[in-house]
């Protein structure tokens, strides 16, 4: 089973191309900087795209609504 789940997400943000977009852009932050906002050993997910998502379903990563 892939964690977090897709429906999991979709609460946090409602919108699949949005949730990619958020999701890509804090993956590269993530290869260029080496800043993570969690212990690495807390992570489930061994690649950076997979951890971005993990953040945003802790809550980690939030979008501003305009």
């Amino acid at each position: 089973m892939i964690y977090p789940s897709i429906d999991a997400l979709l609460q946090k943000i409602d919108s699949k191309y949005l949730l990619v977009n958020i999701a890509s852009k804090r993956a590269k932050e993530m290869d260029e900087n080496g800043y993570y906002q969690m212990k690495e050993s807390e992570y489930k997910s061994d690649k950076n795209i997979g951890r971005a998502l993990e953040e945003i379903n802790n809550g980690l990563i939030k979008v501003k609504k305009n």
